[in-house]
């Protein structure tokens, strides 16, 4: 089960360091993390995404998140309404000839090219992780040579704000 977890933090040196080492002794795989400025300054927001098999054992990491001096707020995402985001960059094999069936293939999901090679172009796609799923399975017959994700960016729906 996934869990995603929104954390609002002191925007300093070492923060993301010590929220990390705490999952890290705790024995969980952070599947992505994204951190960036918030609308405050001197504040960040972090969306975590852990793969969770004993949801009762994470209730304990973010008990123990809540105890950290630099973390101010922490809403536990999962299963309630809230906006998710994920960018991914992919580079496909692209021939002349084939250039035109992957424009094609990639409207649908409002991806964009931005880039173009003699032998590649590279796609931009945001989204939910499932569509963002979808494109790269649609690409992979052709060829991907280099993907990158960013992970999931998420907050609350406007009822209930972090």
């Amino acid at each position: 089960m996934k869990q995603i977890l929104a954390i609002l933090v002191n925007d300093h040196a070492g923060v993301l360091n010590r929220v990390t080492g705490l999952f890290l002794r705790r024995g969980y795989n952070i599947d992505s993390i994204t951190v960036g400025r918030s609308e405050r300054k001197g504040l960040s927001r972090m969306t975590i995404v852990l793969d969770v098999e004993n949801p009762m054992r994470a209730e304990q990491v973010v008990k123990q998140l809540h105890k950290q001096i630099d973390i101010l707020k922490v809403i536990d995402l999962t299963g309630r309404a809230a906006v998710e985001r994920e960018l991914a960059m992919i580079r496909v094999s692209s021939s002349l000839q084939n250039r035109g069936e992957l424009y094609n293939i990639i409207q649908p999901f409002r991806a964009t090219v931005i880039d173009v090679g003699r032998e590649s172009i590279t796609i931009e796609a945001t989204g939910s992780s499932d569509k963002i799923e979808a494109l790269i399975e649609l690409l992979r017959p052709y060829g991907i040579k280099e993907l990158a994700r960013t992970g999931i960016t998420a907050f609350t729906r406007e009822m209930e704000p972090v």
